[in-house]
């Protein structure tokens, strides 16, 4: 089942505030009185203690006590929401959205919706204009986030882009979220400059992983599948910086049309050349953003791929580095190539078609995007009990 993060679902009873505000939800009885300036009470039975920030109520007969403002019913799209949780209220449009769910493995914060690239599968095109208070707003809800959240992830846009930002922004994680591993998504240009891997580095982080994408082993397939001339140069000259400073590196690749005659060619390179990177993720494509408008020049079945992808994986397994298939289900994938599989898929994206209920790997299986709907391989079906899985 699809989580809806955000939308118009509140219902005001009692309004106070005009500006939007963050907030961690709490249930009664609640914390002390003197602590509950930034918690948002969710509450089923319409009791409203003082003190709160604000208050979400799912019972529909619920009249505030004259003394209270910022009082809400809840829609039934957001009943998913728990203690821990943190979410952005905005009073005007009656709109909420989830920042942070304490019990997913799902975290990631938007930090900058521009971007250098301009990449022909972008799930989330760039948009280049001030958007400063997405970090403001970050470091407000980092001090709500339990402390015993396993990761969370840094994306955008291109991150980097924030220079310093990024940086104080990384120390608070690692002063407020010191067990919390941290992995920002990078187009690692930025880091061509040494100033700003060395800085990065200096933040010492002790569970940080930039995540970089690589869409070939040469430069005029990647620079093109960017939308940016210069950018292959500067990303492998960002991953030795960063490597060559301590800095925990994963390689990402996106397989479509554009790359998938390289997949192979760039194992090798990347075994020849960069072994030492942490880790590399083979990747399906989400069929949103650029990726759906340009479906039909980039579309591929996984099926049509399963022999150069295994032979990828086998030429990065045999060299010693660590890789993984991501957003890939199971029946899709060559049994002795399952065993790579991750279950990577956000769960607000994450769906099952009709025949994964009665598949065998159904407990096993990452899934597929909801997006899936729009372009399916030939290979989803369930598969049989007596096929183990690789």
């Amino acid at each position: 089942m699809l989580i809806k993060l955000g939308g118009r679902g509140l219902v005001p009873l009692a309004s106070g505030s005009t500006q939007p505000f963050v907030g961690r939800i709490c249930s009664a009885p609640g914390p002390a009185a003197a602590e509950r300036g930034s918690e948002i009470l969710l509450t089923d039975d319409g009791e409203l203690p003082p003190g709160f920030r604000a208050y979400l109520v799912r019972a529909h007969r619920v009249r505030p006590p004259d003394d209270l403002r910022d009082v809400y019913r809840l829609g039934e799209d957001f009943h998913y929401l728990a203690p821990g949780d943190v979410v952005r209220v905005e009073p005007q449009r009656g709109a909420i959205r989830a920042l942070y769910r304490r019990n997913s493995r799902s975290n990631s914060f938007l930090v900058t919706e521009r971007c250098d690239n301009y990449c022909v599968m972008c799930s989330q095109p760039p948009k280049q204009r001030d958007d400063a208070w997405l970090v403001d707003e970050l470091m407000e809800v980092l001090p709500l986030v339990s402390p015993d959240t396993r990761e969370i992830g840094i994306t955008g846009g291109e991150p980097s882009l924030l220079g310093d930002r990024l940086i104080a922004l990384i120390d608070r994680c690692k002063q407020l979220l010191p067990r919390t591993a941290i992995h920002v998504l990078s187009n690692g240009r930025r880091f061509s400059d040494p100033a700003l891997a060395r800085a990065i580095a200096a933040v010492r982080h002790p569970d940080l992983m930039i995540g970089i994408p690589l869409y070939a082993d040469v430069a005029d397939v990647h620079d093109h599948v960017v939308q940016a001339r210069g950018a292959f140069d500067q990303t492998v000259r960002g991953i030795l910086n960063l490597k060559q400073r301590g800095v925990r590196v994963e390689l990402r690749f996106v397989i479509h049309a554009d790359t998938v005659e390289r997949m192979v060619a760039f194992a090798r390179f990347v075994a020849r050349n960069l072994r030492f990177v942490d880790h590399v993720a083979l990747m399906g494509l989400e069929l949103m953003g650029f990726a759906r408008a340009n479906l039909d020049a980039i579309w591929i079945d996984p099926l049509d791929y399963q022999p150069d992808l295994r032979e990828a994986v086998d030429v990065l397994d045999r060299s010693g580095v660590f890789v993984s298939i991501y957003n890939h289900p199971l029946c899709v994938l060559d049994p002795d190539l399952q065993r790579f599989a991750r279950a990577s898929i956000s769960d607000w994206k994450n769906a099952f078609m009709a025949e994964c209920e009665r598949c065998a790997l159904r407990s096993e299986c990452g899934g597929l995007f909801a997006s899936s709907a729009l372009r399916r391989s030939r290979g989803i079906a369930a598969v049989a009990a007596d096929r183990s899985r690789g």
